[in-house]
C-alpha cells in the first residue's frame, strides 16, 4: 500500500466529522450562544513609531508654535525672519515638513492655515528621552541618570530635586 492511499482514507474518514464541526458553528452562531470576531488584518509593530527627527529650523518653528499658540505661516515667518530670514514658501513647507512628522496640526480659518501643537512640549521631550533611553541605553533610564552625573550633566541640585520627587513618588504623592 503506497502512503498516498493511506492518507487518502484518513482524509475522507475526518471529512464527515468536520462537517459536523462547521454545522455545530453554525448552528451556535446563529443562536447567538458564541460570537466570533473575524477581520483581516495586517500585523505590525507593537512598540510605539519612533518619533521623526526634527532639523533645526523645524526646532525653532516648533519653539515659535509651543510658545505663542495657534499660528499662522505668516505670523510664524515674521516672528523669526531677525533669527532666520524665511520666504513664505519656505516657511509652509517648513510647516507642512512638522505636520507630516506629527509635530502639528492645521485648521483653516478662510484661506489662512492656522498651526498648533499636536502635543505639548513636555510630552514630545519625554518621547525623545524614552527613544535615546531605548537605543543608547538598554532600555535602562538609570543608566542614563548615571552617564548624566558622571558626565556633569546633573549637578548636586538638581539631583537632590530627583531625589525628592523619587521619594514623593513612593510616598504615592504625584
Amino acid at each position: 500500500m503506497s502512503p498516498t492511499a493511506g492518507f487518502a482514507k484518513r482524509e475522507r474518514a475526518i471529512f464527515p466529522f468536520e462537517c459536523q464541526i462547521s454545522f455545530l458553528l453554525t448552528f451556535l452562531l446563529t443562536l447567538r450562544l458564541i460570537y466570533v470576531t473575524s477581520c483581516n488584518a495586517t500585523m505590525k509593530s507593537t512598540h510605539s513609531a519612533r518619533p521623526k527627527n526634527i532639523g533645526e529650523v523645524e526646532q525653532m518653528v516648533m519653539d515659535y508654535v509651543w510658545a505663542n499658540g495657534p499660528v499662522s505661516a505668516e505670523a510664524c515667518r515674521e516672528a523669526l525672519a531677525d533669527r532666520r530670514p524665511m520666504k513664505e514658501s519656505t516657511i509652509r513647507t517648513v510647516l507642512r515638513r512638522l505636520e507630516e512628522k506629527g509635530y502639528v496640526r492645521h485648521e483653516v480659518d478662510g484661506r489662512t492655515f492656522i498651526y498648533h501643537a499636536a502635543e505639548l512640549r513636555q510630552n514630545v521631550a519625554v518621547r525623545a528621552v524614552k527613544n535615546i533611553i531605548d537605543r543608547f541605553c538598554g532600555g535602562s533610564a538609570e543608566e542614563l541618570v548615571i552617564g548624566m552625573v558622571d558626565n556633569a550633566v546633573l549637578d548636586r541640585k538638581q539631583l537632590e530635586r530627583l531625589a525628592r520627587k523619587i521619594g514623593q513618588r513612593k510616598g504615592g504623592k504625584a
